[in-house]
Protein backbone atom coordinates (compact mmCIF):
# COMPACT_ATOMS: atom_id res chain seq x y z
CA UNK A 1 0.00 0.00 0.00
CA UNK A 2 1.15 3.96 -0.25
CA UNK A 3 3.58 4.64 2.39
CA UNK A 4 1.27 8.07 2.71
CA UNK A 5 -1.52 5.76 4.09
CA UNK A 6 0.50 4.47 7.01
CA UNK A 7 -0.91 6.99 9.84
CA UNK A 8 0.00 6.64 12.98
CA UNK A 9 -2.77 6.70 15.69
CA UNK A 10 -1.60 9.85 17.42
CA UNK A 11 -2.42 11.46 13.96
CA UNK A 12 -6.35 12.47 12.66
CA UNK A 13 -4.76 14.20 9.91
CA UNK A 14 -2.63 13.66 6.57
CA UNK A 15 -2.21 17.57 5.67
CA UNK A 16 0.43 17.60 2.96
CA UNK A 17 0.99 13.52 2.92
CA UNK A 18 -2.11 13.19 0.93
CA UNK A 19 -0.97 10.42 -1.38
CA UNK A 20 -1.18 11.24 -4.71
CA UNK A 21 -4.22 10.23 -7.05
CA UNK A 22 -2.58 7.68 -9.37
CA UNK A 23 -0.76 6.00 -6.69
CA UNK A 24 -4.03 5.81 -4.53
CA UNK A 25 -5.91 4.23 -7.51
CA UNK A 26 -3.54 1.80 -7.68
CA UNK A 27 -3.21 1.11 -4.26
CA UNK A 28 -7.17 0.29 -4.71
CA UNK A 29 -6.81 -1.75 -7.75
CA UNK A 30 -4.44 -3.73 -6.02
CA UNK A 31 -6.87 -4.78 -3.27
CA UNK A 32 -9.72 -5.77 -6.12
CA UNK A 33 -11.53 -2.68 -5.94
CA UNK A 34 -12.77 -0.87 -8.91
CA UNK A 35 -11.91 2.66 -8.97
CA UNK A 36 -13.46 5.83 -10.73
CA UNK A 37 -12.53 9.58 -10.47
CA UNK A 38 -13.91 12.37 -8.84
CA UNK A 39 -14.62 15.74 -10.17
CA UNK A 40 -11.60 17.66 -8.61
CA UNK A 41 -12.07 19.11 -4.69
CA UNK A 42 -15.31 17.19 -4.75
CA UNK A 43 -17.15 13.83 -3.54
CA UNK A 44 -19.19 13.85 -7.24
CA UNK A 45 -18.28 11.66 -10.49
CA UNK A 46 -16.08 13.35 -12.51
CA UNK A 47 -18.59 15.15 -15.12
CA UNK A 48 -19.75 12.77 -18.36
CA UNK A 49 -19.05 13.79 -21.95
CA UNK A 50 -21.34 15.65 -23.45
CA UNK A 51 -23.01 13.23 -25.53
CA UNK A 52 -23.79 11.08 -22.53
CA UNK A 53 -25.22 14.03 -20.55
CA UNK A 54 -28.38 13.79 -23.23
CA UNK A 55 -31.41 12.90 -22.09
CA UNK A 56 -32.36 9.32 -23.20
CA UNK A 57 -28.82 8.08 -23.45
CA UNK A 58 -28.33 4.87 -21.84
CA UNK A 59 -25.58 3.95 -19.94
CA UNK A 60 -25.83 0.46 -20.84
CA UNK A 61 -25.54 0.92 -24.54
CA UNK A 62 -22.43 3.55 -24.61
CA UNK A 63 -19.61 2.60 -26.21
CA UNK A 64 -17.52 5.65 -23.57
CA UNK A 65 -16.50 2.85 -21.02
CA UNK A 66 -15.08 1.05 -24.01
CA UNK A 67 -13.30 4.19 -25.32
CA UNK A 68 -11.37 4.63 -22.18
CA UNK A 69 -14.10 7.65 -20.97
CA UNK A 70 -15.37 7.58 -17.20
CA UNK A 71 -19.08 8.19 -18.07
CA UNK A 72 -21.53 7.22 -16.06
CA UNK A 73 -20.11 7.60 -12.64
CA UNK A 74 -19.47 4.17 -10.50
CA UNK A 75 -20.71 2.18 -13.92
CA UNK A 76 -17.34 3.42 -15.18
CA UNK A 77 -15.08 2.04 -12.74
CA UNK A 78 -12.39 -0.48 -13.50
CA UNK A 79 -9.58 -2.53 -12.28
CA UNK A 80 -7.91 -1.77 -15.43
CA UNK A 81 -3.83 -0.24 -14.50
CA UNK A 82 -3.92 1.17 -18.08
CA UNK A 83 -6.72 3.27 -17.94
CA UNK A 84 -6.10 3.96 -14.41
CA UNK A 85 -2.70 5.37 -15.99
CA UNK A 86 -4.74 7.09 -18.51
CA UNK A 87 -7.01 8.80 -16.31
CA UNK A 88 -5.16 9.94 -13.01
CA UNK A 89 -1.73 9.85 -15.09
CA UNK A 90 -2.71 13.20 -16.89
CA UNK A 91 -5.10 14.46 -14.36
CA UNK A 92 -3.78 13.81 -10.72
CA UNK A 93 -6.23 16.87 -9.54
CA UNK A 94 -9.05 14.27 -9.83
CA UNK A 95 -9.96 12.19 -6.23
CA UNK A 96 -10.34 8.96 -6.24
CA UNK A 97 -13.64 6.52 -5.42
CA UNK A 98 -14.69 2.98 -4.87
CA UNK A 99 -17.71 0.90 -6.83
CA UNK A 100 -18.70 -0.51 -3.72
CA UNK A 101 -20.88 -3.68 -5.51
CA UNK A 102 -18.17 -5.37 -7.67
CA UNK A 103 -15.74 -4.92 -5.07
CA UNK A 104 -17.87 -6.73 -2.43
CA UNK A 105 -17.65 -4.20 0.18
CA UNK A 106 -19.93 -2.92 2.69
CA UNK A 107 -19.30 -0.09 4.05
CA UNK A 108 -21.27 2.07 7.19
CA UNK A 109 -21.39 5.71 6.78
CA UNK A 110 -21.96 7.76 9.67
CA UNK A 111 -23.25 11.32 9.68
CA UNK A 112 -22.65 13.96 11.90
CA UNK A 113 -25.01 16.42 9.58
CA UNK A 114 -27.59 19.16 11.55
CA UNK A 115 -30.86 17.68 10.89
CA UNK A 116 -34.04 17.42 12.53
CA UNK A 117 -34.85 14.50 14.45
CA UNK A 118 -37.40 12.26 12.81
CA UNK A 119 -39.72 10.29 14.93
CA UNK A 120 -38.48 7.74 17.62
CA UNK A 121 -39.92 5.01 15.20
CA UNK A 122 -37.38 5.89 12.53
CA UNK A 123 -34.41 6.09 14.38
CA UNK A 124 -33.88 2.03 14.65
CA UNK A 125 -36.03 1.34 12.36
CA UNK A 126 -37.98 -1.54 13.52
CA UNK A 127 -37.54 -0.97 16.94
CA UNK A 128 -39.64 0.03 19.13
CA UNK A 129 -38.16 3.08 21.57
CA UNK A 130 -40.09 3.21 24.87
CA UNK A 131 -41.48 6.53 25.28
CA UNK A 132 -40.19 7.14 28.36
CA UNK A 133 -36.36 6.70 26.79
CA UNK A 134 -35.04 10.29 26.35
CA UNK A 135 -34.26 10.41 22.75
CA UNK A 136 -33.29 14.06 22.44
CA UNK A 137 -29.26 13.18 22.36
CA UNK A 138 -29.18 10.74 19.76
CA UNK A 139 -28.62 13.75 17.08
CA UNK A 140 -25.43 11.16 14.93
CA UNK A 141 -25.09 8.24 13.61
CA UNK A 142 -22.49 7.76 16.06
CA UNK A 143 -25.37 7.43 18.55
CA UNK A 144 -27.64 5.35 16.66
CA UNK A 145 -25.30 3.02 15.74
CA UNK A 146 -24.25 2.86 19.11
CA UNK A 147 -27.03 2.17 20.68
CA UNK A 148 -28.22 -0.66 17.71
CA UNK A 149 -25.16 -2.34 18.74
CA UNK A 150 -25.71 -1.91 22.25
CA UNK A 151 -29.24 -3.23 22.17
CA UNK A 152 -27.57 -6.64 20.40
CA UNK A 153 -24.72 -7.09 22.66
CA UNK A 154 -22.08 -6.17 20.31
CA UNK A 155 -19.95 -3.14 20.43
CA UNK A 156 -20.16 -0.13 18.26
CA UNK A 157 -18.64 -0.27 14.45
CA UNK A 158 -16.84 3.47 15.07
CA UNK A 159 -15.05 1.73 17.73
CA UNK A 160 -13.83 -1.32 15.57
CA UNK A 161 -9.86 -1.14 15.25
CA UNK A 162 -9.61 -4.87 13.62
CA UNK A 163 -11.19 -2.75 9.92
CA UNK A 164 -10.28 0.10 7.99
CA UNK A 165 -12.31 3.45 8.88
CA UNK A 166 -12.03 6.27 7.82
CA UNK A 167 -12.49 9.77 9.30
CA UNK A 168 -14.48 12.45 6.58
CA UNK A 169 -13.95 16.09 6.48
CA UNK A 170 -17.52 16.80 7.95
CA UNK A 171 -16.64 14.95 11.04
CA UNK A 172 -18.52 11.31 10.40
CA UNK A 173 -17.00 8.02 9.24
CA UNK A 174 -16.59 5.46 7.14
CA UNK A 175 -16.38 1.67 8.38
CA UNK A 176 -15.20 -0.77 5.92
CA UNK A 177 -16.41 -4.28 5.98
CA UNK A 178 -15.77 -7.22 3.05
CA UNK A 179 -18.85 -9.32 2.08
CA UNK A 180 -18.02 -12.68 2.61
CA UNK A 181 -20.48 -14.59 0.93
CA UNK A 182 -22.79 -14.32 -2.53
CA UNK A 183 -24.92 -12.26 -0.74
CA UNK A 184 -25.37 -8.70 -2.60
CA UNK A 185 -26.37 -6.32 0.15
CA UNK A 186 -27.98 -3.27 -1.19
CA UNK A 187 -27.36 0.54 -0.85
CA UNK A 188 -29.27 2.75 1.46
CA UNK A 189 -29.75 6.27 3.35
CA UNK A 190 -30.33 6.49 7.19
CA UNK A 191 -33.54 8.12 6.58
CA UNK A 192 -35.43 5.74 3.26
CA UNK A 193 -38.51 4.65 4.29
CA UNK A 194 -38.29 1.38 2.74
CA UNK A 195 -34.65 0.33 3.43
CA UNK A 196 -32.53 1.96 6.09
CA UNK A 197 -30.25 0.57 9.07
CA UNK A 198 -30.18 3.49 11.49
CA UNK A 199 -31.19 7.58 11.62
CA UNK A 200 -27.82 9.46 10.38
CA UNK A 201 -26.30 5.59 9.22
CA UNK A 202 -26.09 5.36 4.98
CA UNK A 203 -25.24 2.05 3.40
CA UNK A 204 -22.73 2.33 0.68
CA UNK A 205 -23.15 -1.32 -1.33
CA UNK A 206 -23.92 -2.78 -4.54
CA UNK A 207 -24.87 0.43 -6.77
CA UNK A 208 -23.08 3.00 -5.11
CA UNK A 209 -19.40 4.09 -4.50
CA UNK A 210 -17.20 5.04 -1.43
CA UNK A 211 -14.23 7.91 -1.70
CA UNK A 212 -11.10 6.52 -1.04
CA UNK A 213 -8.89 6.57 2.20
CA UNK A 214 -6.43 9.47 1.51
CA UNK A 215 -8.33 11.28 -1.15
CA UNK A 216 -8.52 15.08 -0.68
CA UNK A 217 -11.53 17.52 -1.24
CA UNK A 218 -11.89 20.84 -1.09
CA UNK A 219 -13.20 20.27 2.39
CA UNK A 220 -10.73 18.62 3.73
CA UNK A 221 -9.03 14.62 3.29
CA UNK A 222 -10.49 11.40 4.20
CA UNK A 223 -8.46 10.48 6.86
CA UNK A 224 -7.48 6.37 7.41
CA UNK A 225 -7.80 5.83 11.33
CA UNK A 226 -5.20 3.74 13.56
CA UNK A 227 -2.91 0.94 11.59
CA UNK A 228 -5.90 -1.37 9.43
CA UNK A 229 -6.19 -0.60 6.11
CA UNK A 230 -7.85 -3.23 5.14
CA UNK A 231 -11.75 -4.13 5.32
CA UNK A 232 -12.68 -7.12 7.61
CA UNK A 233 -15.36 -9.54 7.38
CA UNK A 234 -18.77 -8.40 7.54
CA UNK A 235 -19.70 -9.13 11.34
CA UNK A 236 -22.53 -11.39 11.87
CA UNK A 237 -24.87 -9.33 13.90
CA UNK A 238 -24.61 -6.93 11.33
CA UNK A 239 -25.12 -9.03 8.32
CA UNK A 240 -28.24 -9.80 10.33
CA UNK A 241 -29.21 -6.27 10.88
CA UNK A 242 -28.93 -5.70 6.91
CA UNK A 243 -31.22 -8.36 6.39
CA UNK A 244 -33.41 -7.57 8.74
CA UNK A 245 -33.73 -3.93 7.59
CA UNK A 246 -34.14 -4.84 3.73
CA UNK A 247 -30.68 -4.27 2.60
CA UNK A 248 -31.33 -7.80 0.05
CA UNK A 249 -32.41 -7.75 -3.11
CA UNK A 250 -35.44 -10.27 -3.71
CA UNK A 251 -34.78 -13.97 -3.33
CA UNK A 252 -35.38 -13.93 -7.51
CA UNK A 253 -35.71 -11.57 -9.95
CA UNK A 254 -39.74 -11.29 -10.67
CA UNK A 255 -41.23 -11.16 -14.40
CA UNK A 256 -41.31 -7.78 -15.68
CA UNK A 257 -44.66 -6.26 -13.80
CA UNK A 258 -47.52 -5.15 -16.64
CA UNK A 259 -48.37 -1.72 -16.35
CA UNK A 260 -50.35 -0.24 -14.29
CA UNK A 261 -54.05 -0.41 -15.04
CA UNK A 262 -54.59 3.83 -14.73
CA UNK A 263 -51.51 4.17 -16.77
CA UNK A 264 -52.84 1.34 -18.98
CA UNK A 265 -56.09 3.54 -19.35
CA UNK A 266 -54.10 6.79 -20.01
CA UNK A 267 -51.82 5.28 -22.72
CA UNK A 268 -55.37 4.14 -24.45
CA UNK A 269 -57.09 7.31 -24.07
CA UNK A 270 -54.05 8.87 -25.42
CA UNK A 271 -53.82 6.53 -28.24
CA UNK A 272 -54.66 8.16 -31.94
CA UNK A 273 -54.57 5.53 -33.06
CA UNK A 274 -51.55 2.70 -34.81
CA UNK A 275 -50.77 -0.41 -32.71
CA UNK A 276 -46.82 0.36 -33.26
CA UNK A 277 -47.00 3.89 -31.03
CA UNK A 278 -48.76 1.42 -28.14
CA UNK A 279 -45.95 -1.19 -28.51
CA UNK A 280 -43.15 1.57 -28.15
CA UNK A 281 -45.33 3.39 -25.33
CA UNK A 282 -45.96 0.44 -23.37
CA UNK A 283 -42.33 -0.87 -23.64
CA UNK A 284 -40.58 2.42 -21.93
CA UNK A 285 -43.44 2.49 -19.39
CA UNK A 286 -43.12 -1.18 -18.53
CA UNK A 287 -38.92 -0.60 -17.93
CA UNK A 288 -40.28 2.08 -15.48
CA UNK A 289 -42.97 0.10 -13.66
CA UNK A 290 -40.22 -2.61 -13.06
CA UNK A 291 -38.74 -0.61 -10.95
CA UNK A 292 -41.14 -1.44 -7.94
CA UNK A 293 -39.25 -4.37 -7.71
CA UNK A 294 -36.56 -3.54 -6.27
CA UNK A 295 -36.01 -0.42 -4.05
CA UNK A 296 -32.87 1.33 -4.88
CA UNK A 297 -30.13 0.38 -8.13
CA UNK A 298 -32.77 -0.39 -10.42
CA UNK A 299 -31.73 2.70 -12.73
CA UNK A 300 -35.33 4.28 -12.24
CA UNK A 301 -34.47 7.91 -12.96
CA UNK A 302 -32.22 6.66 -15.87
CA UNK A 303 -35.61 4.45 -17.19
CA UNK A 304 -38.17 7.36 -16.48
CA UNK A 305 -36.16 9.71 -18.23
CA UNK A 306 -35.54 7.84 -21.62
CA UNK A 307 -39.43 6.96 -20.91
CA UNK A 308 -39.71 10.62 -20.98
CA UNK A 309 -37.54 11.46 -23.88
CA UNK A 310 -39.39 8.61 -26.30
CA UNK A 311 -42.98 9.74 -25.12
CA UNK A 312 -41.94 13.38 -25.74
CA UNK A 313 -40.64 12.69 -29.39
CA UNK A 314 -44.58 10.80 -30.28
CA UNK A 315 -46.20 14.10 -28.74
CA UNK A 316 -43.93 16.19 -30.94
CA UNK A 317 -44.85 13.96 -34.19
CA UNK A 318 -48.33 13.99 -33.45
CA UNK A 319 -48.85 10.43 -32.06
CA UNK A 320 -49.78 10.99 -28.79
CA UNK A 321 -52.00 13.59 -26.42
CA UNK A 322 -49.52 15.41 -24.39
CA UNK A 323 -51.67 15.39 -20.77
CA UNK A 324 -52.77 11.82 -21.40
CA UNK A 325 -49.10 10.95 -22.40
CA UNK A 326 -47.92 12.74 -19.27
CA UNK A 327 -50.45 10.91 -17.28
CA UNK A 328 -49.44 7.18 -17.93
CA UNK A 329 -45.52 8.44 -17.03
CA UNK A 330 -46.66 10.29 -13.76
CA UNK A 331 -48.88 7.24 -13.22
CA UNK A 332 -45.86 4.70 -13.65
CA UNK A 333 -43.54 6.54 -12.04
CA UNK A 334 -46.05 6.97 -8.49
CA UNK A 335 -46.45 3.13 -9.24
CA UNK A 336 -42.52 2.62 -9.26
CA UNK A 337 -41.35 4.57 -6.74
CA UNK A 338 -44.44 5.66 -4.17
CA UNK A 339 -43.71 9.46 -2.20
CA UNK A 340 -41.14 10.81 -4.92
CA UNK A 341 -43.68 12.78 -6.90
CA UNK A 342 -41.81 16.09 -7.34
CA UNK A 343 -38.75 14.13 -8.08
CA UNK A 344 -40.52 12.13 -11.26
CA UNK A 345 -42.40 15.33 -11.89
CA UNK A 346 -38.89 17.05 -12.72
CA UNK A 347 -37.32 14.06 -14.84
CA UNK A 348 -40.52 13.75 -17.04
CA UNK A 349 -40.70 17.81 -17.53
CA UNK A 350 -37.23 17.69 -18.66
CA UNK A 351 -37.16 14.38 -20.59
CA UNK A 352 -40.49 14.86 -22.28
CA UNK A 353 -39.12 18.83 -23.46
CA UNK A 354 -36.14 17.31 -24.64
CA UNK A 355 -37.79 14.46 -26.55
CA UNK A 356 -39.96 17.15 -28.86
CA UNK A 357 -36.81 18.66 -29.72
CA UNK A 358 -36.87 15.38 -32.49
CA UNK A 359 -40.04 13.87 -33.24
CA UNK A 360 -40.64 10.44 -32.91
CA UNK A 361 -42.40 8.05 -35.76
CA UNK A 362 -42.38 4.63 -35.40
CA UNK A 363 -39.93 2.23 -36.20
CA UNK A 364 -37.25 4.84 -35.47
CA UNK A 365 -37.35 4.60 -31.75
CA UNK A 366 -33.66 6.05 -30.55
Amino acid sequence: MPADLRVSSSDSTIAAQAPESLALARWCVSHGWPVLPLAPGRKTPAASCAACRQPGHDHRTCLCRREGRWCHGFHAATLDMHRVQQWWGTRPQMGVAVSCGPADLVVIDLDTHPAPQPDRNRLLPGITIADDIDVSQMTTGFHTIAVLAALRGQPTPAEDTTTLRVRTPSGGMHIWYRATDARRWQSSAGSGKNRALAWQVDIRAEGGYIIAPGTRTDAGVYTPLDTARVPAPLPAWLAQELQRTHHLPAAHVPAPRPVPGRARQAVAAARHGGDPVVAILGTVLAEVADCASTAEGAGFSEKLNRAAYTVGGLVAAGHLDEHQARTALLETSRHARPGQEHRAEAIIRSGMTAGARRPLNPGSRP
